[in-house]
């Protein structure tokens, strides 16, 4: 299984938001995270738009590698996104938790329009 031995996908999501949050507040000539929130908002919620458009083509053109691949830069993209919104990934799970045991329909329709 991918990521065996490096402990669980939730101890490698807390390491990449701790490397996030360490990230943020450096110069962007010097860190990748802080450029992208020296972009602003709109700018790292349209990489996170162009990498699920990414994972996307991946799933219908490209191999399992190129799948595997944009998946990690989606969820990457999407935990800088997260961050600076004040969002942990643990608001994440708890929701998906939730919703777990109910019909992908009756939540759906539980939704606020």
């Amino acid at each position: 299984m991918a990521g065996e031995g490096t402990g669980s996908a939730v101890d490698t999501i807390a390491r990449l938001e701790a490397t996030i949050a360490a990230r943020r507040d450096a110069s962007p000539d010097e860190s990748y995270v802080a450029g992208l929130r020296a972009a602003g908002l709109p700018a790292m919620a349209q990489k996170v738009g162009e990498e699920a458009t990414e994972s996307v083509i991946a799933a219908l053109a490209g191999s399992k590698e190129d799948l595997t691949a944009e998946s990690a830069d989606l969820l990457f993209h999407l935990l800088v996104l997260l961050a600076e919104r004040g969002i942990a990934f643990d608001a994440v799970l708890t929701e998906l938790d939730r919703r777990e045991g109910l019909s992908g329909l009756a939540e759906k329709a539980s939704r606020k329009e």
